[in-house]
């Protein structure tokens, strides 16, 4: 397990608060937390199984455009 994991979640937004630039405007600083987060849990999905191969996304992407 990372340190992030054993981090509560307001102690993960301060910390990824502190490393943006003091001139951060609120919607950079919201992007920010927001990609943090997704990334959080697209890596608890593939620790969990829950992934598709190159060419199973590839298909479904092609069914959106159809």
């Amino acid at each position: 397990m990372s340190t992030v994991e054993h981090q509560t979640a307001k102690d993960q937004m301060i910390a990824i608060l502190q490393n943006q630039p003091d001139d951060s405007s609120f919607d950079e600083l919201l992007r920010e937390l927001a990609a943090a987060r997704s990334i959080e849990r697209g890596l608890k999905d593939a620790e969990a199984g829950r992934v598709v191969s190159n060419d199973e996304a590839l298909l479904r992407i092609k069914s959106w455009r159809s």
